[in-house]
């Protein structure tokens, strides 16, 4: 399929004027290369304020360090300047979990690191203000999103002030923001004034306190205040508590917090969005290309997603140390099959398509339309997780949707084969206790998988072995992971396949001693991994985890919680991974010598 330049929103005059516009309505600000697809958020945020009849250009990764002449290229907007950091937090784009600065960026024409600033969000906000000091700027994207309230900084090692303080943005946008976007675009365009906008649900902005009115459906719930928080770490950890069961909750709470003489103000989060709406968002005419402006440069990020479908967003895991239900939440919202295969039509018609998907998955693998069984239930419920430590009784975790799915896919002529590349949730599979299948559906859909959807590799996210550890993470138990991994051998050998499971583990999660890296250690050992998928624990903004790892308390329970903090604790932890290469066993012995457990010596390196 061959595209015109004015297939893409407009990056520069020129294009503007091709497009034959005198002025633009919105400029959107990304520290992300422009990558026309669903799967990148710059992308989907400019096609959705498009469909509205909105005038948008795009500016990708803006020079911050010269004359500017990339801010001030389209000049004021009619409406308003969008800024968001792009699709991962800067901070862990740009630095390893030992701060280590990375030498690359996926998002990036070629990988080339350098091209946007630490803290964009920051960064490109301050200089708009400065600039138009007049123009709103409306900041989103998860690096906003997940700075929204006082949070610990892993990078300075402090806890900062929402980012509304630090940007000096005029309103923020959190979670996935699409509907609230398109609202605030809407009032302003009626000639509301920003600061008339707060009403705008899943939207933050900052006041001083006495300028707050209350609202006609809304409670308010305040939280300690900032400078509280930096005296006492404890009532840090409980502000999380609380913003987390808000946020898993359909709730009618106006969270506030008051930063120096100025207040917070978070409103309640949209109403769930329907699926319909998902599949009209999927339906915008992307090109699902890079723009021409790259002349065909490579980008690590989007060759991982070019020929792979987004079935669902959301994710009901909780796990304590991830942020996508945190950003995403814990509602699974599911696209219609039809919508899909009508996505999978179009994707194979890109010139070098080959007849092979990467992916057909979403944040997990296995959860496409599972939602719950009475809708008014989850709407009060606070669990963070719907499968910890049990299954709720009212989640309906029903595979068959995505086997019909699959092989509705399958049957289209231009489809080769599909492969699922997200990591699939065995809990959701499996029965706690006796690691067998749970229902009929789920022993189909495991054979389905393996066999047919698995180009040679299955990944999988234990995570940890030993049973504490494993509780603070919101995961199952080891054991029904070894159970899992009995089945997908069984039903390879049945088929005659040569497959691999590949796990991933955590080491230096809050609650994790270096006793627990050995014992991870010998167990994997002994299921016969050496492994590859491994990463040692960054504390980002706004999961429980991160919360632990900066008070040292598990905000649940009031208990003390050892985390590995300094870098010979990481290191060390880390090293158990690698139990079987040279330069590790010296390190490895040396530890548990250190630690009083000679005895583990001989399992793992004997």
């Amino acid at each position: 399929m061959k595209h015109q330049l004015t297939d893409w929103l407009p990056t520069s005059m020129k294009e503007m004027k091709l497009h034959q516009w005198d002025e633009v309505d919105i400029v959107l600000f990304t520290g992300d290369a422009y990558i026309d697809h669903p799967s990148f958020g710059a992308a989907v945020i400019g096609r959705v304020l498009e469909a509205e009849g909105y005038k948008v250009a795009i500016v990708p990764q803006p020079n911050w360090q010269d004359d500017l002449r990339d801010f001030k290229k389209f000049g004021r907007p009619r409406l308003f300047f969008a800024v968001t950091a792009g699709n991962m937090d800067s901070m862990v784009n740009h630095y390893t979990a030992n701060r280590r600065l990375r030498s690359n960026d996926a998002y990036t024409a070629e990988g080339r690191a350098g091209a946007r600033p630490d803290y964009p969000t920051n960064v490109y906000t301050k200089i708009l203000k400065r600039l138009y000091p007049e123009v709103p700027v409306i900041i989103g994207g998860i690096e906003a999103s997940q700075r929204r309230f006082t949070h610990y900084d892993y990078w300075q090692d402090r806890l900062l002030p929402s980012i509304l303080v630090q940007s000096d943005a005029d309103l923020l946008v959190y979670g996935m923001g699409e509907r609230s976007i398109v609202d605030i675009a809407n009032e302003l365009n009626k000639g509301i004034p920003v600061r008339g906008l707060e009403h705008i649900p899943q939207t933050a902005f900052i006041r001083n306190a006495k300028e707050i009115s209350t609202h006609k459906h809304w409670r308010d719930k305040l939280l300690s205040s900032h400078e509280t928080c930096l005296q006492d770490k404890v009532l840090f950890a409980d502000n999380f508590k609380k913003i987390e069961i808000e946020s898993n909750r359909q709730s009618e709470i106006r969270l506030l917090q008051d930063i120096g003489d100025k207040r917070l103000v978070v409103n309640p989060p949209q109403p769930l969005m329907k699926g319909d709406y998902l599949d009209k968002i999927h339906a915008l005419p992307y090109t699902r290309l890079p723009h021409p402006r790259y002349k065909g440069k490579h980008f690590p990020a989007y060759e991982m997603i070019k020929f792979s479908v987004n079935l669902h967003r959301g994710c009901f895991g909780g796990c304590s140390f991830c942020t996508i239900s945190a950003h995403q939440g814990k509602f699974v919202t599911s696209r219609s099959q039809n919508s899909v295969l009508e996505e999978v039509k179009k994707l194979s018609q890109m010139e070098d398509f080959k007849g092979y998907l990467s992916d057909l998955g979403g944040p997990s693998a296995n959860m496409y339309k599972m939602e719950g069984k009475d809708l008014s239930i989850c709407e009060k419920c606070i669990r963070a997780s719907c499968i910890d430590p049990t299954i709720c009784d009212n989640l309906n975790t029903d595979h068959q949707p995505m086997i019909d799915l699959y092989k509705a896919v399958d049957e289209l002529p231009s489809i080769k084969k599909s492969f699922v590349g997200s990591g699939v949730r065995y809990d959701l599979l499996l029965e706690p206790g006796t690691g067998k299948p749970a229902s009929p559906d789920k022993e189909r859909y495991l054979k389905e998988l393996v066999v047919n959807h698995i180009s040679g590799r299955l990944k999988v996210a234990p995570e940890h072995t030993e049973k504490e550890v494993l509780k603070l993470m919101r995961k199952p138990p080891y054991e029904l992971f070894t159970a899992f991994q009995k089945h997908f051998e069984t039903i390879n050998r049945e088929a005659g396949l040569k497959q691999q499971l590949i796990p991933y583990f955590i080491s230096s999660h809050p609650g994790c001693q270096q006793e627990d890296m050995a014992e991870l250690a010998i167990k994997t050992k002994n299921s016969g991994f050496q492994l590859e998928q491994v990463q040692d624990f960054t504390p980002t903004p706004m999961t429980l985890a991160t919360v632990i790892y900066y008070s040292g308390v598990n905000p649940y329970t009031g208990k003390k919680m050892f985390t590995a903090r300094t870098k010979e604790q990481k290191l060390a932890q880390k090293d158990f991974f690698f139990w079987y290469k040279r330069e590790s066993k010296n390190a490895i012995r040396n530890t548990l010598k250190k630690i009083g457990r000679e005895d583990l010596i001989g399992k793992l390196l004997g």
